[in-house]
């Protein structure tokens, strides 16, 4: 099955779970519509690709790994938008969850899908349970304290915050579970791996900034401009944008450096190379010019 596809399906069998007789009808529909339809799905196509390099191409466990590591991504997002945070009417180009049900129930998507994504790896592992603690672990830390992406949200509700240690918590921590993810899944060893998640987690999150100064509302699918309006501390502000986007380029270049040795590693690069220009398209950069 072509990797968007595996996706895809893995996802609706994970949020299929809460369809279920019993389930308060409008919490299982916005679950679902925080999760369809999806953006790029970066995370887990690359969480895929390692699997396959590691060895084991089309594996379920990996597809199912794929899936909770967007899910906690969803989740993410969910909890982004609401009022208390970046308070955005808007995510992929239509209401955001809180918008289109209300606050409350957005609350308990972003914490459902977070325990989803747990329980579908538990399920998924039943017969490889030897993989499961180190994924499990992995997860967490991803998306949890103090590593993870809620303590990297934690720190916007600090007086300052480190920029490095933010963008590593509240982007990259996600990224290095998608490597170290995809290669645990296929029980391969997930330190080489790790370099190569940190550099593109920081990258994305470089090229956000840079999106959200440049872009419009219809380009980011969401509201632009919201760091400046909410003083976040970003790598526009620090370096300017010239200098954000040569960083941008240097961590592209250290990720695609990194990648070991592998039946995929030649893919792995090519993917590199276009989510790096998807990010950032050329008449974004002309704009930076």
């Amino acid at each position: 099955m072509e990797s968007g596809s595996a996706i895809e399906q893995a996802l609706e069998n994970a949020v299929a779970s809460c369809d279920t007789l019993g389930c308060p009808p409008r919490l299982a529909a916005a679950i679902r519509y925080a999760v369809f339809p999806g953006g790029a799905r970066i995370r887990p196509r690359l969480c895929l690709a390692i699997a396959a390099g590691c060895g084991e191409p089309n594996s379920p466990l990996a597809e199912a790994t794929a899936a909770s590591i967007e899910l906690l991504h969803c989740a993410s997002l969910v909890h982004d938008d609401l009022p208390c945070f970046d308070d955005a009417d808007t995510r992929r180009n239509r209401p955001s969850v809180h918008k289109a049900f209300d606050e409350r129930i957005a609350l308990l998507v972003g914490d459902a899908l977070i325990v989803l994504a747990f329980q579908n790896i538990a399920r998924a592992f039943a017969d490889a349970p030897q993989r499961l603690p180190g994924l499990v672990l992995a997860l967490a830390r991803a998306a949890g304290a103090p590593g993870g992406i809620v303590a990297g949200q934690a720190w916007e509700c600090e007086a300052t915050a480190p920029l490095e240690e933010y963008r590593r918590l509240k982007t990259g921590a996600l990224f290095v579970a998608a490597t170290v993810g995809g290669a645990m899944s296929a029980g391969a060893d997930p330190a080489p791996w790790l370099v190569l998640g940190d550099r593109l987690g920081e990258a994305y999150q470089i090229a956000d900034d840079i999106r959200d100064a440049l872009g419009t509302d219809d380009e980011l699918g969401k509201p632009a401009g919201r760091d400046a309006d909410l003083g976040r501390p970003t790598a526009v502000g620090e370096l300017g944008v010239a200098g954000a986007v040569k960083h941008f380029e240097r961590l592209i270049a250290e990720a695609n450096a990194s990648i070991p040795p592998c039946p995929g590693a030649e893919f792995l690069r090519e993917l590199v190379d276009l989510e790096a220009q998807r990010l950032l398209p050329a008449q974004l950069l002309q704009r930076a010019a």
